[in-house]
C-alpha cells in the first residue's frame, strides 16, 4: 500500500464510511431538503437529512453530492464567503468547509440540541439558533462557540442580520429577539400574534422585514421590529421561508400541515399589501426559498425530487430533480445490468446498465406492485393488491394481465422453472400456476393470516412466513404444507435460502420496533433467533452466499425516522449497520454478485453498493497491524495493545452502528492503550485502529 500521512488515513476512513452505497433514484439524491442558499448567480447549496448537502456551480442545471462526513440532519447553511460555508443541525453538528464543500470538518457546539438556523456577519462572526432556546456566537469562524443569553427556552428556528450589530430571531410561541450589539444581549419584541410558531425571518433593509409562521401567518414591521402588522396570506398552510428580492417583491413557501402532502409558494409585487399563490398542490411541503436576482429563484421540499427554478419571477416553475418518487416495494435483477423496481400506482422501473438510468415502464394498472419475480432475461412477473398478476415475454416492454382468482393482496411471487409457480398473500391466499400464469390453483395453506414471503430451494421444497410467526413448509411442489415452528409470534416478512438446508427469515413488531432475525441450518426443522442489534422493523433480507446477508428496513426513536442496511459476513453471528443514508423505509434488497447490490424503498428510493456494501475503506483494502483489544464485551474500559512495540503515532476513533463518530483520541509512541468507555451507551461499536502501518477494526460491546 502505497504510504500516506495519517491524517490522510483518518480523512479516507471519514469519507468512505458514508459512500458506499449511493442514490439512484431520485437525483441528485431522494433525502428532503431543509435549506437552500446562493453565493452567487451559478454557485448553490442545498443541506437536508442524513447529513445531505448538495452543490451546484451551473445555477442548477447539475447538482452533485458532498460528502458531509456526518448522517446528522442538516437544517440551516450559509456561506461568507466563496469558498468558506457553515452547516447546522441535529445533535449539535455545525459544520465548516474552507474549499467551497469539498470537504467539511466537524466543529464543537458545546451541545447536543437541534441547530435551526445559522448567519455569518462576517467572515469571523456567526450566530447559530437552538430549539432549546440558545443562541451560539463565534467571533473566530467558528473554532469556539458561546452561548449568548436570549432570555428563552422556547425553540428558535431562524437568525437574521441586517448589519454588524442589528440582527433577530424567531421561534416558536410568538417568541421573537433583537440585538443591537452583534449578540452581545437580546431584547424581547411584540409580534402581535398570540401562539405563532414562527419559522423564518428576512429583512429588506434596515427597517422592513418579514416573519412567516405556520397556519398562514405573515408579519411585516417597517421599524425594525418596534411594531408590527399581520398580512393576509389566504392560506392557512403552514409557511417555513420567506426570501425578498427588494422592498415590493417577495415569495414565501410551505404547505400542509406537519406532513400534509400539499405545498404552496405565495408572491407579494407590493410589499406583502396582497399575497398571490403562484403555484401549489398535492406534493410535499417546500422548506426553503432563495432568489438570486429579481427573476430566478429556488426552492427546495421534503422529499428529494423537489428542487424547483423559476427564471421569470416565480411565474413558472421547472424541478430539476429527476426521478420518480413513487414508493417502490420489490427489486429484481436478471443479470448484472438488467434489474426492475416495482410499486405503488403500478410503477415499473427498468435499468438496462446497471442502474446507472432507470426509465419508467407501462404497467397497465394503477394497483400496488409489492412483488416481482424473472424466470429468465425476457418472462417475468409482478404481484400486487387485488390480486393483481402481471406477465412480461420481451423484458417488461409490455405487461398483461393475468387472471389470480382471487382479489385479495398478493405479497411475494416465486418461480422454480419457467412454468411452475407460486404467489402468496392476504388472508392465507397461495396460489400455484404450472403453465407459466396462464391459470392459476388456490392450495390450502391452513391459515387466514397473512401470507407475506415465498421462496422455494428446489422443484419440491418451498417456505412460507406471514403474520404471528406462521413458516408453512412443503417437499411436494405444493400439495400439502406443514407448520413449522419459527420461535416468535412477530410478523415474518421475508426470507431468503442461500442453500437448500441454511435459510434467514427477517421480520418486525410495529408497536415495539423491535427487528427479528432467524435462522435454520437444518432446512426450516428448527430456528434460531439471532441478535440484530437494531430496534428496526426489517422488510427484506438477501444473501450472496450462506456467511454474506443484507437486510433492510427502517427504525425510529423519539427524534427522527431513519432506515437502515444491515450486513452479516458470519453467517448472522453479528450484524453491523453498514449504511444508513435515509429516513426512508426500505422495503426490499437484491444482489447481482457478491459486490453489487441494491435497496428500494419509500419516496422511490433506489441505493446501490458496487462494493459489498462495505463501511470502511480497509475492508477493501486491508492490512494487519497487529492490534489487540480487550474485553470486547466492557463496561468502563478498553485496552489496546501493539505487538510490534513500534515508535509510531496511533489514532483510535469509535463508531457507533450508525457510522457516526463517538469518541476518539491519538497516542504516541505507546503500545499499550487505556481508554475510558464508561460514558458509552449500551450497544454495539466499531473500533478503529490507525497507524502508519495500516487501519483495523475491531468490534465493541457495552454491557
Amino acid at each position: 500500500m502505497k504510504k500516506i500521512s495519517l491524517l490522510l488515513y483518518f480523512t479516507l476512513i471519514s469519507l468512505f464510511s458514508f459512500s458506499q452505497w449511493t442514490w439512484q433514484n431520485p437525483l441528485p439524491t431522494g433525502n428532503w431538503y431543509a435549506s437552500i442558499y446562493f453565493f452567487d448567480t451559478n454557485t448553490g447549496y442545498a443541506v437536508g437529512s442524513y447529513g445531505t448537502i448538495i452543490k451546484t456551480t451551473n445555477g442548477g442545471a447539475a447538482w452533485h453530492v458532498l460528502l458531509s462526513g456526518t448522517t446528522s440532519n442538516l437544517k440551516s447553511i450559509y456561506f461568507p464567503d466563496v469558498n468558506t460555508g457553515y452547516a447546522v443541525g441535529y445533535s449539535g453538528t455545525i459544520l465548516k468547509t474552507i474549499n467551497g464543500g469539498t470537504s467539511w470538518t466537524s466543529l464543537s457546539s458545546g451541545t447536543i440540541n437541534i441547530l435551526s438556523s445559522v448567519y455569518f456577519t462576517d467572515a469571523n462572526t456567526g450566530f447559530v439558533v437552538c430549539y432549546d432556546g440558545s443562541i451560539l456566537k463565534t467571533m473566530n469562524g467558528g473554532s469556539t462557540w458561546s452561548s449568548a443569553p436570549s432570555g428563552t427556552t422556547n425553540g428558535l428556528t431562524s437568525v437574521y442580520f441586517t448589519d454588524a450589530n442589528t440582527g433577530y430571531v424567531v421561534g416558536l410561541n410568538s417568541t421573537m429577539l433583537k440585538t443591537i450589539n452583534g449578540g452581545n444581549t437580546w431584547t424581547a419584541l411584540s409580534c402581535g400574534v398570540a401562539y405563532a410558531s414562527f419559522t423564518s425571518v428576512y429583512f429588506v433593509n434596515t427597517n422592513t422585514g418579514y416573519a412567516v409562521a405556520r397556519d398562514g401567518i405573515i408579519i411585516k414591521t417597517t421599524n425594525g421590529g418596534t411594531t408590527w402588522t399581520q398580512q393576509n396570506s389566504g392560506t392557512a398552510s403552514w409557511l417555513n421561508s420567506v426570501h425578498f428580492t427588494n422592498v415590493n417583491n417577495g415569495y414565501i413557501v410551505g404547505g400542509g400541515g406537519g406532513w400534509d402532502p400539499d405545498f404552496v409558494i405565495l408572491k407579494t409585487t407590493n410589499g406583502g399589501t396582497t399575497w398571490t399563490d403562484v403555484l401549489s398542490g398535492p406534493m410535499s411541503p417546500l422548506s426553503s426559498v432563495y432568489f438570486t436576482d429579481a427573476n430566478i429563484g429556488y426552492t427546495v421540499g421534503y422529499t428529494g425530487a423537489r428542487i424547483l427554478k423559476t427564471i421569470d419571477g416565480g411565474i413558472t416553475w421547472t424541478n430539476l430533480s429527476t426521478g420518480t418518487t413513487n414508493s417502490l416495494f420489490s427489486v429484481y435483477f436478471t443479470d448484472t445490468n438488467s434489474g426492475y423496481a416495482l410499486g405503488v400506482e403500478g410503477t415499473i422501473l427498468k435499468t438496462s446498465n446497471g442502474g446507472t438510468n432507470w426509465s419508467s415502464l407501462t404497467s397497465g394498472t394503477a394497483n400496488t406492485l409489492r412483488s416481482g419475480f424473472f424466470t429468465d432475461a425476457n418472462s417475468g412477473y409482478a404481484v400486487g393488491a387485488n390480486g393483481t398478476i402481471l406477465k412480461t415475454i420481451n423484458g417488461g416492454t409490455t405487461w398483461s394481465s393475468l387472471s389470480s382468482g382471487t382479489t385479495n393482496t398478493l405479497n411475494s411471487i416465486f418461480f422454480t422453472d419457467g412454468n411452475i409457480g407460486y404467489a402468496v398473500g392476504d388472508a392465507g391466499t397461495l396460489i400455484k400456476t404450472t403453465n407459466g400464469g396462464a391459470t392459476w390453483t388456490a392450495l390450502s395453506s391452513g391459515t387466514t393470516n397473512y401470507l407475506l414471503s415465498v421462496y422455494f430451494t428446489d422443484a419440491n421444497i418451498g417456505f412460507v412466513t406471514g403474520d404471528v410467526g406462521i413458516i408453512l413448509k412443503t417437499t411436494n411442489g405444493g400439495s400439502t404444507w406443514f407448520p413449522l415452528s419459527s420461535g416468535t409470534i412477530l410478523p415474518l416478512a421475508s426470507m431468503y435460502f442461500p442453500s437448500a438446508n441454511t435459510g434467514y427469515a427477517v421480520g418486525r413488531n410495529y408497536s415495539s420496533y423491535n427487528a427479528i432475525i432467524i435462522k435454520t441450518t437444518d432446512g426450516g426443522t428448527t430456528w434460531t433467533q439471532q441478535y440484530s442489534g437494531t430496534s428496526m422493523v426489517l422488510n427484506s433480507v438477501y444473501f450472496t452466499d450462506d456467511y454474506t446477508g443484507y437486510a433492510v428496513g427502517s427504525a425510529y426513536n423519539y427524534i427522527e425516522g431513519w432506515s437502515e442496511i444491515l450486513m452479516t459476513n458470519n453467517g448472522g453471528i453479528t450484524w453491523d449497520a453498514s449504511a444508513n443514508f435515509t429516513s426512508h423505509i426500505l422495503r426490499s434488497v437484491y444482489f447481482t454478485d457478491a459486490n453489487n447490490g441494491y435497496a428500494v424503498g419509500d419516496f422511490g428510493t433506489i441505493l446501490k453498493t458496487s462494493n459489498g456494501g462495505a463501511v470502511f475503506i480497509e475492508e477493501t483494502e486491508k492490512t494487519a497491524p497487529g492490534f489487540s483489544l480487550y474485553p470486547n464485551t466492557a463496561t468502563n474500559k478498553i485496552t489496546i495493545t501493539d505487538n510490534k512495540n513500534l515508535h509510531r503515532e496511533i489514532l483510535v476513533s469509535i463508531f457507533n452502528t450508525k457510522a457516526e463518530l463517538i469518541m476518539h483520541d491519538q497516542f504516541k509512541n505507546k503500545n499499550r492503550i487505556e481508554m475510558d468507555v464508561s460514558k458509552l451507551a449500551k450497544g454495539i461499536y466499531l473500533v478503529k485502529i490507525v497507524s502508519k502501518t495500516g487501519i483495523e477494526s475491531k468490534k465493541l460491546v457495552i454491557q
